[in-house]
């Protein structure tokens, strides 16, 4: 039974039998303030009906309590109608859910979306940037799955370019042979490590330049050192084998450390694509639009879309000398996506630097007939900050996403450890735990925040066992698992249908939320937005816990209503289990 459709279908009726009109039935969550489940708003029916709004939602109650058995009791605050379901309808909705086994998991629809994120470089390990884009494109892809769609998850790796050439030349100039196994380093750290090496030498032979009289536009540009890494692109573009050779040995580095990484955090694709076969692709569809009159070229050679109609002004899509720019790359790999599988909608995964970007991206898919291109979708998220300002990889001030992922597994083994919570515990299972509440509290920190908001990280405000953290959820459902396992022990056996009992104000609050979970995962899916999981697992989480407080379980001397908890606290386990799956979380059974 879906409540609030069954009250609304009521209510609708109230309306036509009562007052002869056909409306909208909107409902809401009673306030915590008032006694009550759902709330009905009569003012607006106010004017059309020349009553007052007292006698209209009276009117309304009563007709619901005489014609229907779904309403306890009510009361009216001015306008506004409080309706108390009765008993019977919560242990309906009870058992409607128990007998669900798909509970929050839409009809397939046969429909297909590819969720694209990471967007890695390969001259840099990822960071904590990097931890919220895959920590949003995991959950969203698994959120759209759970909306019915199938959904391939890909990634594209920039691996070519003026900055992968930076950390190449550094390691050629100043590396003397060093491996990830000489230097006890991840791949990706040690291409890393050069990138900051080549951003130190370039500003000191900047600043010498500078010295010597050239401004600093001048010196950017003249300074040996860029000029090299200029050449060395050339180089590589032409295939030059030794070139080519050491780009491959350090990008083969990088992957091993990022695929390291990515096994970690629990992050996965099912097609990764590199820019180093798809920055060609654009260049036919440039001379596609320039055959067709969507581009035009200029007096130098370049080629422009002009798209101030739209609001986007001219855009540049291919220099001058014929070599690609980004959107030039990503006109063609958009189309290569389309082309590789058969989806309805692509979603790209990218900070909210890169809105410019691609609004232009999908302004020129329209304007080139492209009948994917109302598909195309930038999920647009606010960047993570720290509390010193924003993070900078060429002067080395990111936060590492390794780094961060062992300081906070750290921080999980003492805050569990001075606790007492692993007694019993092998040092293997007690390992594991760290790690489960470690990237559990990493998650669910970045994933609570709604994806277009700037957000400041605190680790040790994540870690927390108290509040709105991914420890606090984790921790309930260890405490409902070690519930059941003392029923269990004790030879209760919990029924498929549970039987009508008295029922505590707690406990139909804590069933009103429970019902609630296919809402959140649609709303989510609809929104592209893991903080509305997020945030009802907190809800369903906080609300257990207040009911836990007020009732007895496993002292209850009813067998019957024992019973009846049981298998209430049994699903909101199972639901806890299951949204934080959607969030890429594990939650531990002992803890």
């Amino acid at each position: 039974m879906n409540i609030e459709l069954s009250l609304k279908s009521a209510i609708k009726q109230a309306l036509s039998a009562l007052f002869q009109i056909e409306e909208e039935v909107v409902l809401q969550p009673t306030k915590s303030d008032f006694e009550g489940n759902y709330t009905y708003v009569v003012f607006p029916l106010v004017k059309q009906l020349r009553k007052s709004p007292v006698d209209i939602a009276n009117a309304i109650a009563e007709y619901l309590k005489t014609n229907t058995t779904y309403i306890k009791s009510y009361n009216v605050v001015q306008g506004f109608l409080n309706l108390v379901l009765a008993d019977e309808v919560w242990f309906d909705v009870l058992n409607g859910i128990l007998a669900d086994k798909n509970f929050g998991v839409l009809p397939k629809n046969n429909q297909s979306v590819m969720v694209e994120y990471s967007s890695p470089n390969t001259n840099k390990p990822l960071h904590l940037g990097h931890l919220r884009n895959n920590f949003l494109g995991s959950s969203v892809a698994k959120i759209v799955e759970a909306n019915g769609y199938e959904v391939v998850k890909t990634c594209l790796v920039n691996d070519r370019g003026v900055h992968i050439c930076k950390s190449m030349w550094a390691y050629q100039q100043f590396g003397n042979g060093e491996t990830p196994e000489s230097s006890g380093l991840k791949g990706d750290h040690l291409a890393g490590k050069y990138y900051v090496i080549f951003d130190k030498h370039y500003k000191s032979e900047m600043a010498t330049l500078i010295q010597g009289g050239m401004s600093e536009d001048e010196a950017k540009k003249n300074a040996p050192a860029i000029k090299a890494v200029q050449e060395m692109l050339i180089k590589w573009e032409q295939g030059d084998e030794e070139t080519v050779a050491l780009w491959r040995k350090m990008n083969d580095w990088v992957f091993a450390g990022f695929n390291e990484t990515y096994q970690k955090i629990g992050v996965s694709f099912d097609k990764t694509y590199y820019e180093s076969n798809t920055y060609l692709l654009g260049k036919d569809i440039v001379e596609e639009g320039l055959a067709n009159g969507v581009f035009f070229k200029k007096e130098n050679g370049s080629v422009w879309i002009d798209l101030k109609e739209e609001g986007l002004d001219e855009k540049l899509v291919l220099r001058a000398d014929g070599t690609s720019v980004y959107i030039t790359q990503d006109l063609g790999t958009t189309d290569l996506k389309f082309a590789d599988y058969p989806i309805s909608k692509a979603i790209w995964v990218v900070g909210n630097e890169q809105d410019y970007h691609f609004q232009v991206l999908f302004a020129i898919m329209k304007k080139l007939g492209r009948t994917y291109a109302d598909g195309c979708y930038h999920l647009s998220y606010g960047m993570v900050e720290l509390p010193e300002g924003k993070m900078k990889s060429r002067e080395g001030t990111v936060v590492d996403a390794d780094d961060l992922v062992a300081e906070m597994i750290e921080t999980a083994s003492s805050s569990t450890s001075e606790r007492s919570k692993i007694d019993g515990f092998t040092q293997e299972e007690a390992n594991q735990l760290f790690q489960q509440i470690a990237l559990g509290a990493l998650k669910y920190f970045l994933l609570k925040v709604e994806p277009k908001k700037k957000m400041l990280f605190n680790p040790a405000e994540s870690i927390d066992f108290q509040g709105n953290t991914g420890p606090f959820i984790q921790y309930t459902h260890a405490r409902i698992c070690s519930i059941l396992r003392k029923a269990a022990s004790q030879g209760i056996v919990l029924d498929e249908k549970v039987k009508p009992v008295a029922i505590e104000k707690t406990e139909a609050e804590l069933i009103f939320v429970l019902s609630d979970y296919p809402a959140a995962v649609k709303k989510a899916g609809d929104e592209y937005a893991p903080s509305v999981i997020a945030n009802y697992c907190y809800e369903l989480a906080k609300t257990f816990n207040h009911y836990y407080s007020q009732v007895s379980i496993m002292n209850e001397p009813d067998g019957e209503i024992q019973k009846f908890r049981l298998a209430l606290i049994k699903l909101v386990s199972e639901t806890i289990r299951k949204a934080t799956a959607l969030l890429g979380i594990e939650v531990p059974n002992r803890m």
